[in-house]
């Protein structure tokens, strides 16, 4: 049986606590598990977990039949190892985040080593100088708001269908941010130079490297835009409006860097990808919206062979909206609506989507411990059987 170095780090981490019938701490719930900072400020460590159990049963749904076809699944959707902190510096932060989950760890390919893809985020991030920063390692690229909000801080059971198709998720490479403010105006850059082929490639680069921008402006000043949910019931309008757009040059995926590879009687298919996303988030007493826009091309979409003839692959290219909406109760019980439309490249793939959603959530303590809910109705106008699905989960963060 193969352990990796990371479970064994996360293992020995655990075994070197002291365990002596019942420990007290002075953690708080949320917090970590363990939180440590050495006698001379020279390192510190936090470690936590988190957990996603989720249920999910979908119905084809025909005007002749009505409902039919149901499944049911029960699903651990994410099972998490968390460890952040500095080293010599506050100015050096790191973070390591382990997946344990089958959806966490799937993938596996001769370019993983066919091996278990069990390492999400591990990088470095140093204030080299005022406000900016140097990250170094496999993290989120600085794409699109839905993906950079941390699943566990979602208003929703899950992110909607634009950030399933055209998100740029995890990359290895060097990014740089940067934050400034203009009076009350509050205004961040972010560039990523990556690899491209996505997170845990261990067989080197295919096709060219991949860049990606992105601009936030924040006019009514900084507030908790990278969370769903008014929890701080915000007592005046808050925005923030986002632009990234990201090219990879030499693309051998159907998604950029995400999705399958395109495969040629010669070798890889390489085309390069664009991707544009446009966003925004509002908080108001309660009340929480976000929107985002995402438009993928390529110069050259279809896979071909030496000899011209289609091989069957292409890029999914098009264009995604989602919209939602929610209010959020004084006794944390928060009510959402979600749109959402998809449409892909006829041609390609003759996929257009709408999916209408509302969702509920009960928050017992913040995004730590809630319990959310929701049901979708998606309509594929294209002739085939739409689809009905109902979602109940449980998500705990120690």
């Amino acid at each position: 049986m193969k352990i990796t170095t990371g479970l064994l780090f996360a293992l020995a981490f655990l075994m070197n606590l002291n365990v002596q019938g019942q420990d007290i701490t002075e953690n708080k719930f949320g917090k970590g598990l363990i939180n440590v900072v050495a006698k001379d400020s020279s390192y510190s460590a936090n470690f936590a977990i988190r957990m996603q159990s989720l249920f999910t049963s979908n119905w084809d749904v025909s005007e002749a039949d009505g409902l039919g076809n149901a499944e049911a699944n029960f699903l651990i959707r994410r099972a998490r190892l968390k460890f952040q902190g500095f080293a010599y510096s506050p100015k050096l932060e790191y973070k390591l985040e382990l997946g344990l989950s089958n959806r966490d760890i799937s993938g596996a390919s001769p370019f993983t080593s066919d091996s278990p893809r069990y390492i999400l985020d591990a990088v470095v991030k140093w204030n080299f100088y005022e406000n900016f920063e140097l990250w170094v390692g496999q993290t989120k690229l600085p794409g699109n708001r839905e993906r950079l909000i941390s699943s566990g801080n979602m208003e929703t059971v899950d992110r909607s269908l634009v950030n399933s198709r055209f998100n740029i998720d995890r990359d290895l490479g060097l990014q740089l941010h940067h934050e400034t403010y203009f009076g009350k105006i509050l205004m961040r850059e972010a560039f990523s130079i990556a690899q491209g082929e996505g997170r845990n490639i261990t067989a080197g680069n295919l096709g060219g490297f991949q860049y990606t921008g992105r601009l936030e402006v924040l006019p009514f000043g900084d507030f908790n835009d990278y969370s769903g949910a008014d929890f701080d019931r915000e007592t005046t309008p808050k925005l923030a409006v986002g632009v990234a757009y990201d090219h990879n040059d030499g693309a051998v995926k159907t998604r950029s860097n995400m999705g399958s590879y395109m495969e040629t009687d010669y070798g890889f298919y390489e085309t390069d990808v664009t991707t544009l996303f446009v966003d925004a988030m509002f908080k108001y007493r309660g009340i929480s919206a976000m929107a985002e826009y995402a438009d993928r091309n390529s110069d050259q979409p279809f896979a071909r062979n030496a000899d011209g003839t289609l091989t069957g692959d292409a890029v999914n290219i098009g264009k995604g909206f989602n919209f939602q909406a929610g209010y959020l109760f004084r006794n944390n019980f928060q009510i959402l609506g979600r749109y959402t439309t998809i449409d892909l490249d006829d041609v390609i793939t003759q996929q257009v989507e709408d999916q209408y959603t509302l969702g509920f959530s009960k928050y017992i303590a913040k995004h730590k411990l809630k319990i959310q809910t929701d049901i979708s109705y998606t309509d594929l106008n294209l002739g085939l059987n739409d689809g009905l699905t109902y979602r109940l989960q449980f998500d705990i963060h120690l």
